[in-house]
């Protein structure tokens, strides 16, 4: 069925949805005097199969691409290095799309079009002591950053609910848009507490989004996060709540952006039990970055999901909606899905996977089987 939002189709690479997990160890390239560089990276690639029913039969068709999945390819660079009583940092990643296939574009003759689609995601240093961290720089947002760590779909597809995620030349969706927003990296200065008790806070301001080209922003976005970890006779457990406020005036009217995320994982053995949401106002599909929507506009969603892990296999079990609109009242961001996957780690760094989506709207329901392989170091 149909995603309604007219935005989706238009998103340029240089927003695509993706999100690392936190960086690994990587290769140790120098260590020396104190100093360390290092790198990791990424490579997933996947064969996709999907199946489009629309109430408008015209629009109905299956489609087969080879594309990389929720996640683009990176490869990431850290610095550190100890001065006196300071620990200094900095990260740098580029992500790239490998997908060639694109909608027709004018003068491309109906062929192919190869569009690397670099974009420097993470580019920031860090100030670490006793008190705590601040981060300068540009890096993924606060709010709702614990919903997508936690997606146990992160190195899988996801959905795509709509021509331009079927046709797309950059991502999948994963469960943005059915389940979280997605936390844009943004210029930011940031401030994390030293973790107290299993408690950390982590207090951000952002470069605000706009409601209109030349809007007036007086204040940058004010966002938040506080996480909790800790051990309960052997199960492991993490909590988190975050929010986030912005104001953006166009000069027609003020819109006013905020919005409360949260959620509970819990691991045990093999299993992992993830509940998360959000609720918020004046935010698009994706979030503030894809579009500053109308004052009042509400969008909220949750995503439920279950794995185990078992030996070298992880088995999904995933159920995701979201529900609002564009403008107060609306409906357009009403979106679902359901999805089944399996993980298998051929060794550290080779992972094979294998997933089913289905992705549901007012209009259009979509199917799809992935098939793909992530290479990491």
């Amino acid at each position: 069925m149909k995603n309604n939002n007219p935005m989706l189709p238009l998103l340029p690479a240089a927003i695509a949805m993706a999100l690392s997990t936190p960086a690994a160890a990587g290769i140790t390239l120098y260590d020396k005097d104190g100093t360390t560089f290092s790198t990791d990276g990424l490579i997933n690639t996947f064969y996709v199969s999907s199946d489009i029913d629309d109430v408008d039969d015209s629009l109905d068709r299956d489609q087969a691409r080879v594309k990389m999945g929720f996640l683009p390819n990176w490869i990431g660079f850290d610095f550190g290095k100890q001065a006196d009583d300071l620990k200094l940092g900095a990260r740098s990643s580029f992500w790239v799309t490998i997908n060639d296939s694109d909608p027709v574009r004018a003068g491309s003759a109906g062929h192919g079009v190869t569009d690397t689609g670099i974009d420097v995601r993470q580019f920031y240093g860090t100030v670490e002591g006793d008190w705590g961290q601040v981060l300068v720089g540009k890096d993924f947002a606060l709010f709702g950053r614990s919903n997508i760590l936690g997606d146990e779909l992160l190195l899988g597809y996801g959905q795509i609910g709509s021509d331009g995620l079927v046709d797309g030349g950059n991502v999948s969706f994963g469960n943005i848009g059915t389940g979280y927003l997605y936390p844009f990296p943004n210029a930011q200065i940031t401030y994390r507490s030293p973790v107290r008790h299993g408690l950390q806070l982590a207090v951000g301001l952002l470069d605000p989004n706009k409601s209109a080209a030349g809007s007036e922003e007086d204040a940058p976005r004010l966002e938040a996060e506080l996480t909790y970890n800790v051990d309960l006779n052997g199960a492991a457990v993490k909590a988190w709540l975050g929010g986030m406020s912005q104001s953006s005036s166009n000069g027609a009217a003020e819109v006013d952006s905020s919005g409360v995320s949260y959620g509970v994982n819990v691991k045990y053995a093999g299993l992992s039990l993830t509940a998360s949401g959000f609720d918020a106002e004046g935010v698009g599909t994706a979030g503030l970055a894809n579009f500053v929507t109308a004052d009042n506009a509400d969008v909220d969603g949750y995503l439920l999901q279950a794995s185990y892990s078992f030996g070298k296999e992880r088995l999904v079990v995933s159920y995701g909606e979201n529900e609002g609109g564009s403008s107060a009242g609306a409906n357009d961001l009403d979106a679902e899905n359901s999805a089944v996957a399996w993980f298998h780690s051929v060794n550290d760094n080779l992972k094979l996977v294998a997933e089913y989506d289905r992705t549901e709207s007012a209009s259009r329901e979509t199917d799809s089987v992935a098939l793909g392989a992530v290479l990491s170091w």
